[in-house]
């Protein structure tokens, strides 16, 4: 472990909706545990207080952080203050860390005691909501978030991405007020091995199976373009499955998709090293954690050219960038891996490259670096 401790160490409250073991747990979650995991190993004291699941126990250490569960995925705003207060009377914080992935829950009006606020924000979802959502609930999520700029007004920021940043300054949050820290990947894990590229050509998707996420905008791409031989995977679980499935047999390529179902991080690092090239058609992301272990493995990334995916792949370099939405534009990129080998192991090279910049080891540093200044009085 790099990530240094100060004469003295930081004591954090994170709290967030869930923990990894959470059975909805996704994205935020790794990077939570990726980089305050590393906080607690560096001997820092970190406490996650968030929801928890019918049989959950209330209490546990998961890598190495004091873990206080309170309600559920339902209850747990209603519950998150109370349990709180009663957590700070166990355990002074110097800073508590809301991580904002989902309902902002105020934490700076919660009256913190000597703990300063810091929001660390994955992304927002904005008008986005209303593509996944019904819309009284999309509208609440909406709402939701316009008060942002008021509630953590004078709050210092982490954002993922210098696209999260950029729309946290159109809400009205100061520059000057947010850090970037981009996610690392594991590289040590995902690495490529080109004995096991597919011999005919093999493309990927990989993540919930959620409507927003654009996934039938891949499977109508990969129609569109029309390759003889060529297979489409899908991996990843979701209530939007079954409507993919009946899109493949709408648009002729049942025998050609493959829905896998959610899968393990063996089978996940297999899929990355056999396909030619992932597919991703998300509107708005806050990076793009798997576009880049997707490269670290040495396979390129065709891709939106939305918020936050737009960092975690350099068209033309490691991989293509498409309007979103441009399912034709899509089709000709894939058909242009199809046609050329050669080119998917160029672009899979300098993929790889790229995603070696990104460690959890370097977002750790530099999220301790930035919580010391908070705790010290450097960032008023």
């Amino acid at each position: 472990m790099t990530v240094s401790v100060s004469a003295r160490p930081l004591r954090v409250c994170v709290v967030n909706w869930q923990d990894r073991e959470n059975p909805q747990a996704g994205g935020a979650e790794t990077h939570l545990h990726e980089i305050f995991g590393r906080l607690a190993d560096a001997g820092h004291d970190v406490t996650l207080l968030c929801g928890g699941w019918p049989g959950a126990p209330t209490r546990v250490t998961l890598d190495g952080m004091r873990v206080v569960r309170a309600g559920t995925r339902q209850s747990f705003a209603m519950r998150a203050w109370s349990a709180f207060r009663a957590v700070s009377r166990e355990q002074a914080f110097d800073v508590v860390v809301e991580d904002i992935n989902k309902v902002p829950l105020h934490t700076p009006w919660w009256g913190l005691g000597g703990a300063r606020p810091v929001a660390l924000v994955p992304h927002l979802f904005g008008a986005t909501a209303f593509q996944e959502l019904a819309a009284p609930l999309a509208a609440a999520v909406w709402m939701a978030e316009r008060p942002i700029p008021l509630v953590y007004r004078g709050v210092p920021f982490q954002a993922i991405s210098e696209s999260t940043a950029d729309d946290l300054v159109a809400r009205g949050v100061r520059r000057d007020r947010i850090r970037v820290i981009f996610p690392g990947i594991d590289n040590a894990a995902y690495t490529p091995d080109a004995t096991m590229r597919a011999p005919t050509p093999t493309f990927a998707y990989l993540g919930r199976l959620k409507r927003y996420k654009g996934v039938h905008l891949c499977l109508e791409a990969f129609a569109r373009a029309a390759v003889p031989g060529a297979v489409f995977e899908v991996a990843g679980a979701g209530e939007y499955r079954a409507d993919l499935e009946r899109l493949a047999g709408t648009l002729g390529v049942s025998d050609r998709v493959r829905f896998l179902g959610r899968i393990d991080e063996s089978e996940k690092r297999a899929l990355l090293r056999r396909a030619w090239a992932l597919l991703f058609a998300s509107p708005k992301e806050g990076w793009g954690i798997t576009n880049l272990e997707a490269g670290a493995s040495g396979t390129p990334v065709i891709a939106s050219n939305s918020p936050g995916i737009r960092e975690s792949v350099r068209d033309g370099q490691t991989g293509f960038l498409v309007a979103h939405g441009d399912t034709e534009a899509m089709a000709g990129a894939i058909r242009r891996l199809a046609a050329d080998r050669p080119l998917v192991e160029r672009l899979g090279d300098a993929a790889r490259v790229f995603a070696g910049q990104f460690t959890w080891d370097q977002a750790a540093r530099q999220t301790a670096e930035h919580l010391r200044e908070v705790r010290d009085g450097a960032i008023g």
